[in-house]
């Protein structure tokens, strides 16, 4: 496993859509366990495969409050939505940085996991919000187009007690605190 550099908002690569993955290959899998690690090392909760310059449509993903239990979501897609919810999110690819962005509560996602098995994956709450978030990197789309009002510098956010109550209820997809 290595760590992989993470892109950074105005690299092209980030809006670009990633490409379907025909089949699950080592090096697929090797991708993964290195998102993964990449993912854990930057103290994210998700990462998409544009995010570390590879458009495969491949997310990695972890909203545990142990961050252990890492799902990789192969040629995810959203079948339904229902419901909404506004919170805060950052990203991994756009550092310090967050703001509030409306969000399915409940989505349903289909994918086929590492030994190609077909999934269907039932979320609500956050883990909903972070799997529309990481699918967007898929289609070359950044949380920022979507972020209603004005994007905030952590710092500003850790100043203002009330918004950093807000802040650590819901971490930023991307990034904890």
């Amino acid at each position: 496993m290595a760590l992989r550099k993470i892109r950074i908002q105005g690299e092209e690569i980030l809006s670009k859509r990633a490409k379907e993955i025909p089949e699950i290959t080592p090096r697929i899998k090797e991708l993964a366990a290195d998102m993964i690690e990449t993912m854990y090392d930057a103290e994210g909760v998700g990462l998409a495969g544009p995010q570390v310059g590879i458009l495969k449509r491949i997310v990695v993903i972890d909203v545990s409050p142990e961050q252990d239990s890492p799902m990789v979501l192969i040629n995810p897609r959203i079948v339904k939505t229902d419901g909404s919810q506004t919170g805060w999110e950052g990203c991994l690819s756009v550092p310090g940085k967050s703001g509030q962005v409306t969000r399915p509560m409940n989505v349903t996602a289909e994918y086929t996991d590492l030994d190609g098995n077909a999934v269907t994956l039932e979320a609500e709450g956050f883990l909903a919000r972070a799997v529309c978030h990481e699918l967007d990197h898929l289609d070359g789309h950044l949380y920022v187009e979507k972020v209603e009002g004005r994007l905030y510098d952590n710092s500003e956010l850790r100043d203002d007690s009330e918004e950093e109550d807000a802040a650590d209820k819901v971490s930023p997809v991307g990034e904890n605190k």
